[in-house]
């Protein structure tokens, strides 16, 4: 049985990793102002230079079930038996309720809520792989995938809260705050949503330092298999301090990716997070 497992361009995996997985994936659209692109056609550095002269953030459009049908669709004339779709957490964006309202119209479409974003997704959509590439069937490999979904860490560290207050998360004056004091805070995605949890001060690589620390003694029971480093244009030591805190833990294979467009509207530039399935990891 020829099964696609299938994701959204917020898992944040590089061109390499897609076909590396052979994973199949549908772009959100991206608009800024009213030029609209399609996720992953545009940087990190676009973005960025859009919300400097605008002074406003880009808007991400979830795609609609039409699209979704039309995708299923194409996937479909590839000759695949069964999709696993695998969306962005329902909490965050419609696009799953979309996708699952796609897949009513086909018998076998499977679309699970991965309740994560990034690379949280892609590292169910990873694991979901290695079961269809081990002769799994569809509904074996989606009880498998909702069953981890629990343990799913995902978290990082903003450097600058102004992309948040832009857009309605938080206070003028907690921005404020924030910025006289140098507070870099953390975001942890809970429940499905993003949410505020610890604050660090301190140099860029010392707060990076503290949050892997903190990160990998609370969820203390990973699954070594794989790790990401996932980031917004993070600086090399940044970026080193976090791959080097997950080398000590013992993580076997560890990837560096750049966050796209949904992390980076959210949360600005030099945002980094460690995300990782923290269940100790499965037979399968």
């Amino acid at each position: 049985m020829k099964i696609a497992i299938s994701v959204e361009s917020t898992v944040d995996l590089s061109k390499e990793l897609i076909k590396q997985y052979n994973l199949e994936m549908i772009p959100f659209t991206v608009l800024l102002g009213e030029t609209a692109y399609k996720d992953g056609d545009i940087t990190s550095q676009d973005i960025f230079d859009f919300v400097a002269k605008e002074k406003i953030l880009p808007k991400t459009s979830a795609i609609n079930d039409f699209q979704y049908r039309e995708y299923f669709d194409n996937l479909k004339a590839k000759g695949y038996d069964a999709i696993i779709h695998i969306s962005l957490s329902s909490e965050i964006s419609s696009s799953f309720a979309h996708a699952e309202l796609a897949a009513t119209k086909y018998d076998n479409v499977y679309v699970i809520d991965s309740r994560s974003l990034s690379t949280g997704i892609a590292l169910l959509a990873i694991y979901a792989c290695k079961l269809r590439d081990k002769g799994y069937k569809p509904q074996e490999i989606v009880e498998k995938v909702k069953a981890r979904i629990p343990y799913v860490q995902a978290s990082f560290v903003i450097q600058t809260l102004e992309y948040l207050h832009k857009g309605g998360r938080c206070s003028g004056l907690l921005r404020f705050g924030a910025t006289i004091l140098r507070i870099k805070p953390q975001i942890i995605v809970s429940d499905g949503k993003m949410a505020p949890a610890k604050k660090y001060i301190g140099r860029k690589t010392q707060v990076i330092n503290g949050y892997c620390k903190d990160t990998l003694e609370q969820f203390a029971n990973p699954d070594l298999s794989v790790a990401f480093v996932t980031h917004t244009q993070a600086t090399p030591e940044m970026v080193a301090v976090a791959i080097d805190a997950l080398k000590e833990r013992g993580f076997k294979t560890i990837y560096e990716t750049n966050a796209g467009a949904t992390i980076t509207s959210h949360c600005g530039p030099q945002t980094l997070g460690i995300l990782f399935i923290n269940d100790g990891g499965t037979e399968d």
